[in-house]
């Protein structure tokens, strides 16, 4: 026997209701959504929030550190860094929280600069964008910084304790599959950008 399902009124759309705070820490809080999807049935979703936007759009910025050398394979940086909700180390994009009255590109060198002593110049921006909308409402702008690896600033960096691991190009994703055989877990942002740059790579078939 067929079941009577609700059906979304024509060009209804879901909609925020309202949002509670179940529990909030220093760094986060554990929120309560209260929302009508297109049905115009009232749901609850449980997310997780930043507390410290502090203006704009975006929590955060990851930064996408291209190095240049003369005569030498482009490099992108990557840290490896222990991430406790992981229980693990990961290969991640420098990344950071943008402070009061800083924005994107200036957050995006300083965490360069702090996290692996490279100094650099910003060369593109994303808008924001969402990194678990399923389970956060963060939000980062992915920065493209150029590293000049041939001026003396660049020559013998002096990162935080993280380790910094700059991998060639033209060998990223094997890279990170070879990592992540052994243990560290890849950022996602990482790998889609490993497996678009190899797409990338490929040769173009020319179609008569």
């Amino acid at each position: 026997m067929e079941q009577d399902q609700e059906k979304p009124a024509n060009g209804a759309a879901s909609r925020h209701v309202k949002s509670e705070h179940l529990a909030k820490g220093k760094w986060i809080a554990l929120n309560q959504i209260t929302y009508r999807d297109p049905t115009g049935k009232e749901r609850t979703w449980e997310a997780v929030e930043r507390t410290t936007r502090h203006s704009g759009d975006t929590d955060a910025v990851a930064v996408i550190p291209i190095l240049k050398r003369m005569l030498k394979c482009d490099c992108v940086i990557l840290i490896k860094q222990y991430r406790p909700p992981l229980n693990g180390y990961t290969l991640e994009f420098p990344a950071g929280l943008i402070d009061k009255d800083e924005d994107p590109l200036e957050c995006a060198v300083r965490e360069l600069k702090e996290e692996t002593g490279y100094t650099g110049i910003p060369k593109h921006i994303s808008p924001g964008v969402c990194l678990d909308p399923g389970l956060s409402s963060s939000t980062v702008n992915m920065v493209t910084v150029e590293i000049d690896g041939d001026v003396e600033v660049n020559r013998r960096p002096l990162p935080e304790f993280i380790e910094v691991i700059p991998v060639r190009m033209d060998t990223l994703l094997d890279t990170l599959n070879e990592h992540a055989k052994n243990g560290l877990i890849v950022h996602s942002m990482v790998y889609t950008y490993a497996v678009a740059s190899a797409q990338m790579a490929k040769p173009k078939k020319i179609v008569p």
